[in-house]
């Protein structure tokens, strides 16, 4: 990753909103009160949770719900102005970041998992997935049984990859697994041909489907071979800052805010082209809303 990064001054907060006071200490807390700046990580090709738009702004679902997490912080520590350090981060390297104090938290596309538990500490859930495949319309794959004997690409260092890996050795069908960088390279090998499907969470796949020439060329299916929870993540034993965080994102989600937040970002057309993702909300993320939790789904 490289070390630049994009500085934005926040300059408002959320109307109306007052936070409680923790009471407790918070290493986060403390050291952004000190410099005015949080440190936030962001993926940049995880249509439509955060990803660069034509003019390399940091969009979407995720990156709309980190900005109210950063009013939050600012309406609660009383700074007259925020600033946020935003840095491209990859599957291979948030963890590292985070716990190394590079980072004061991520909020992209982020599964939730007990083992990364041991490492991180999660947030409220934002999102629920369930990890599928894209695949031509017209290449007679419909589930992952389809793709025995065949190169499949997937996105390196995500819980996709580790959940293909453990299918293709349960079930022995053959497959060549190709691990990418991103999640945009991952769809390039599908469209050249060198992958007979992309397998990765099933949000993701609906955004690089939008994002093709004829998006009607490309379908996602297949049973999921899990389901996740997605969720922003900090470094573990701040209790202080994580109660924050996840009050502003159950506020969010109980206020109906976050409903308009899904609305927007899958049923419409989004930056950059007006690609419209066209999914409606599952049941499951319609119960997340009425009741935020930060549990995982394992």
């Amino acid at each position: 990753m490289g070390k630049s990064h994009m500085s934005v001054l926040m300059g408002a907060v959320l109307a109306g909103l007052t936070w409680p006071a923790w009471g407790q200490d918070s290493a986060t807390l403390d050291r952004i009160a000190a410099t005015a700046t949080i440190r936030i990580g962001q993926r940049v090709s995880s249509v439509p949770f955060s990803y660069y738009s034509d003019d390399r702004r940091v969009i979407g679902y995720s990156q709309d719900i980190m900005m109210q997490i950063v009013a939050a912080v600012r309406d609660q520590l009383k700074l007259p102005a925020l600033t946020i350090s935003l840095a491209p981060i990859t599957s291979q390297n948030w963890i590292p970041l985070l716990i190394n104090g590079n980072l004061d938290m991520e909020c992209s596309s982020t599964s939730h998992t007990v083992d990364r538990e041991k490492k991180v500490a999660f947030s409220n859930t934002i999102f629920v997935i369930g990890t599928r495949l894209l695949t031509r319309a017209d290449a007679g794959i419909r589930d992952f049984a389809d793709l025995a004997q065949k190169q499949v690409v997937v996105t390196a260092g995500t819980t996709a990859e580790r959940a293909l890996h453990r299918f293709n050795e349960e079930h022995g069908i053959g497959m060549t697994i190709l691990a990418v960088k991103e999640h945009d390279l991952a769809f390039q090998e599908l469209q050249a041909g060198r992958a007979a499907a992309f397998v990765m969470d099933d949000a993701l796949l609906y955004g690089a489907r939008a994002e093709a020439p004829r998006p009607e060329d490309w379908i996602v299916t297949g049973t999921p071979l899990t389901r996740e929870a997605y969720a922003c993540t900090m470094r573990r034993d701040d209790p202080a800052f994580k109660a924050l965080v996840d009050a502003a994102i159950a506020r969010l989600m109980t206020s109906g805010e976050a409903r308009a937040l899904y609305d927007k970002w899958f049923t419409q057309p989004i930056p950059p082209n007006g690609m419209n993702l066209d999914w409606p909300i599952s049941a499951a993320q319609a119960a997340l809303y009425a009741a935020p939790n930060d549990r995982p789904i394992e």
